[in-house]
Parts: C-alpha cells; sequence; structure tokens
C-alpha cells in the first residue's frame, strides 16, 4: 500500500459501466479520520451557522454525516463537538501520514550528554558546548542513544504482544461507505443495496470494483 516516497492508503470504488460513473467508494478509518479532520480548519463553526441546504458544495453533508454517526462507532471518549464546534486545536492522532514522507513516519534518533546539562542532538558524536570533561579543556561527546516517546501513540505491553492505541475519530472495526457528496455511513450490506436502487442498477454485473490508493497527490 505504499509508494516509493509516499505513505498512502487503498481505496475500493464501485463503478457503474454503463453510466461510467462512480456509485460509491468503500473506506478504511484512516480515509474517513482523514475527511472529518477537514471540520477542524473552523469550517465547521461556519458550516453550523448556516443551514445546511444552504450550503454550496458537500461540507454540509460530511457535517452531517459526523452528527450522524453513532457512538459506538467512535473512539472512547471522542466528543463529536470537537468536530462540529472546534476551536483549532483538535486534531485526530497522526492522521495526517497522508501527507508525510515515508521516512518521515520514523522518529529520528537523538542522543543525550552524559554531562550535568544533558544537551540533546540528533547526530551521534557531536561535542557538547556546556560540559568540558575534567581538566583537560576538552569538551564531552553527545553520545549515548535516547528514546523518543510520542504521547499519542501509547502503548500497552501484555507479554509478549504488543497493542497500539488507535487515534483519529472513528474505529478501526468494519469499513465506511463515502458517497459522492461526501456523505459518510457505515458500510453494510443494506445500504450497498439502498444504494444500487437508488441509482437503478438493476443488472448484477454492471457494477465493477477498482481498487485505487489515495495519497498526497490526491488528497
Amino acid at each position: 500500500m505504499a509508494t516509493t516516497n509516499t505513505t498512502s492508503v487503498s481505496l475500493k470504488l464501485l463503478i457503474d459501466t454503463k453510466g461510467h460513473k462512480v456509485l460509491f467508494a468503500e473506506a478504511i478509518k484512516e480515509v474517513v479520520d482523514f475527511l472529518f479532520t477537514f471540520l477542524t480548519f473552523l469550517v465547521a463553526t461556519v458550516i453550523m451557522l448556516l443551514s445546511k441546504n444552504d450550503i454550496v458544495g458537500c461540507l454540509g453533508q460530511l457535517c452531517e454525516s459526523v452528527e450522524n454517526l453513532s457512538d459506538a462507532y467512535l473512539q472512547p471518549n471522542f466528543d463529536k463537538d470537537a468536530l462540529l464546534k472546534p476551536n483549532g486545536t483538535v486534531a485526530g492522532a497522526n492522521i495526517f501520514h497522508l501527507l508525510t514522507s515515508s521516512n518521515d513516519c520514523n522518529p529520528k534518533q537523538l542522543y543525550i550528554c552524559t554531562g550535568f546539562n544533558r544537551c540533546i542532538c540528533d547526530v551521534s558524536g557531536t561535542t557538547c558546548p556546556q560540559c568540558p570533561h575534567g581538566g583537560s579543556g576538552n569538551y564531552r561527546a553527545i553520545s549515548t542513544p535516547v528514546t523518543y516517546v510520542d504521547p499519542q501513540a501509547r502503548t500497552s505491553t501484555n507479554a509478549a504482544t504488543t497493542l497500539s492505541v488507535e487515534g483519529g475519530y472513528v474505529k478501526g472495526v468494519g469499513t465506511h461507505m463515502i458517497m459522492d457528496n461526501l456523505e459518510v455511513n457505515r458500510m453494510s450490506t443494506i445500504s450497498s443495496i439502498t444504494v444500487l436502487k437508488m441509482f437503478n442498477i438493476k443488472e448484477v454485473g454492471v457494477p465493477e470494483e477498482k481498487m485505487v490508493n489515495l495519497g498526497m497527490v490526491e488528497v
């Protein structure tokens, strides 16, 4: 799922081969998290002050999708108002990884000086500017490796198994259906059949599945 320089996620499209249009997309949580993130740019505040029917474009549908999404599918203790009434400080954990280089996803190795001042650097062997070594006039080298812990990437270890705590807004169980107007619903057999009826698809062989990758360029 990853390209050479950019991280990407897969998106499954259901295409009407006769009408030459995309009926809907089946998306995993990372894609839905990314869509919902647009609402944190204070856009949702404007949307909620207006009638959704008067809004040009699809942002009204996106807001309404958040309102209608059951709490059972959201991350524990997540408040919808964080998206519907954003204050500019809310962001899901690690949801912008689609826009970063795969090399940037790996944290830098940091090093610390063993002297009293504890200076830190990301290049091993760098001379510490504050810690002279004894009376020789030489300064200590910053060369002791330390581990950086991301506060949003908390983990819990049980025996030999390490489980990462999910970030973002929605749970990773199951997939979601995204319509071309950015309406987001939980994916189910009933919802799929309903969409096929809505587009008057009567022949089973007409729709075609197509896998695409969503990365920085597409976003």
